[in-house]
């Protein structure tokens, strides 16, 4: 798939990383990652992680969620997107649509929303993605 082994070697480092929003952090913009997500304070954006995202009990999402898995237990406004694991704890609130492949629901959260289980969620595409095939088919 990679042009040689660093190139492959550089992929793996990065999707065995994990990154931390804390609380009382406030971010605007986009996220994307490779790796584990955890957030604990407040973003307005949307999150594509090829890896899980986890999300605190206070923790406020605006934006739209595209992940392999995530376990949610602060609140989201927007579309989510799981490919495999879908956890809603207790204390999440979700208002916007579902899609995954299985989806985990404790008594007491709250969903809004429609909900789309067992689809085939597309391939998750970041921007590192296409750069990858850009020096990829420069190196052909």
């Amino acid at each position: 798939m990679f042009a040689n082994k660093e190139s492959r070697k550089e992929l793996v480092e990065i999707s065995n990383s994990s990154n931390t929003i804390g609380k009382g952090t406030i971010i605007q913009g986009d996220i994307e990652t490779y790796g584990n997500l955890r957030l604990e304070g407040k973003l307005i954006g949307n999150i594509k992680c090829k890896s899980k995202v986890a999300q605190g009990e206070g923790a406020v999402i605006e934006g739209n969620v595209t992940a392999q898995n995530a376990e949610f237990a602060g609140q989201i406004i927007g579309k989510v997107e799981i490919s495999e694991l879908l956890v809603l704890k207790a204390s999440c609130i979700i208002t916007g649509d579902i899609i995954t492949n299985k989806l985990s629901i404790e008594p007491g959260a709250t969903f809004n929303g429609t909900c789309k289980m067992g689809a085939t969620v597309k391939e998750i595409q970041l921007q590192q993605d296409q750069q990858f095939a850009k020096e990829r088919q420069k190196a052909s």
